[in-house]
């Protein structure tokens, strides 16, 4: 056993420590808590920095793709066509807008929605696509936006593991008719708690997201249709406005980790999904071991060196008992992948030193620890 560990990520400030607590300084003097500065302030300077012309917070990310359906009027009756393989939560934000999820296999390689399968998922109920842009790797967006076109349906981009992403160039969430963020403590710009956002560029769709967000209210107590209670806190939007200025700085770390891993990790027995765009962000770093007994027994000899590690995701969704009731149709590919996927720690803080020691531990286990 390693005399030092290495965890998975980090969650403690750093670099951004000060600014965080000047943040939440300036709204507890302030004493406006729900709606206010802070919110209308992040909202604008997230929308920019996403290269989007409107931005609206809501609770969460799961509550961002929902109400994205909802504003375009999906719902009971109507099928959105999405991947097998991300958390649960991006099925289950289509259940909740009262529409059916239809999933359709992924890509082997790039383990984002096939736009081929995604073709074959159409049916007369189909409204929507939701891509899912996987560990910060978007989904082949030029093929989806061909297939969206040709059968007239929205593609509402989840790029919740995707912040600053981009597609031959296009910011990520501006290529659909919208995207949904999500700002959980784990992500790219992750908040001190919950927190989502929905960019467009279509003024009255964010309008009426905004009305939604807000249980429907058009003003105080004047409630023109069924909304929900889904608002991001003058607080979290706060921590969020004082970190978002770091964030092309941490992304380009994220990167320059990533690519030390790649050669590090050149030769060695497991396979490292490939960056199919330079627009990766990599939210996380994953490998692929031959087999689901390889990927238990790697994992388990680099937890013995001290060395965290998680499985992003260990079953698809379909086989998911939350989404049993629809139906959904099997992925083997996404399948295979769940049983092989493993992510390795990766997260700005992170040193080159520690890279170096984890790609050395997954190719020889000779990884031995020692003081920092």
């Amino acid at each position: 056993m390693t005399a030092r560990r290495i965890p998975f990520l980090t969650l403690t400030p750093g670099e951004d420590a000060a600014a965080v607590r000047a943040a939440i300084e300036r709204v507890v003097a302030r004493g406006w808590f729900v709606l206010g500065p802070e919110v209308e302030g992040f909202e604008a300077e997230f929308a920019s920095a996403m290269g989007a012309a409107h931005a609206v917070g809501v609770g969460t990310g799961t509550d961002a793709i929902a109400l994205i359906l909802r504003a375009l009027g999906i719902g009971p009756g109507d099928e959105v066509i999405t991947t097998p393989l991300s958390a649960a939560y991006s099925a289950l934000a289509i259940m909740m807008a009262g529409a059916r999820p239809v999933f359709a296999d992924i890509d082997p390689e790039r383990l984002t929605i096939d736009p081929d399968a995604a073709a074959r998922a159409i049916g007369p109920r189909t409204r929507a696509i939701v891509p899912v842009h996987l560990y910060g790797q978007p989904a082949d967006m030029s093929a989806l936006d061909r297939v969206a076109s040709r059968h007239q349906l929205a593609i509402v981009e989840d790029c919740c593991q995707a912040h600053l992403a981009t597609v031959d160039g296009r910011p990520v969430g501006t290529i659909g008719v919208a995207g949904a963020f999500s700002f959980y403590p784990t992500k790219n710009l992750g908040a001190l708690g919950d927190g989502g956002a929905v960019v467009t560029r279509d003024r009255a769709l964010a309008d009426r997201i905004k009305r939604l967000r807000n249980g429907g209210q058009t003003d105080r107590y004047h409630h023109v249709e069924a909304g929900i209670n889904s608002r991001l806190d003058e607080m979290q939007a706060a921590i969020l406005r004082a970190r978002l200025p770091f964030l092309r700085a941490w992304t380009a770390r994220r990167r320059a980790l990533a690519a030390r891993y790649r050669a590090a990790l050149d030769g060695s027995t497991v396979r490292i999904v490939p960056e199919m765009d330079a627009g990766h962000v990599y939210h996380l770093f994953v490998v692929r071991a031959q087999e689901a007994a390889a990927r238990a027994d790697l994992q388990a000899r680099l937890a013995a060196e001290g060395i965290e590690t998680l499985i992003h995701y260990p079953l698809p969704i379909p086989r998911q008992p939350a989404v049993a009731a629809t139906n959904p149709a099997e992925c083997p590919i996404a399948s295979k992948a769940c049983d092989t996927v493993l992510s390795l720690p990766l997260y700005p803080a992170m040193s080159e030193a520690d890279v170096d020691s984890v790609a050395a531990a997954v190719k020889t286990g000779s990884y031995s620890g020692g003081p920092k």
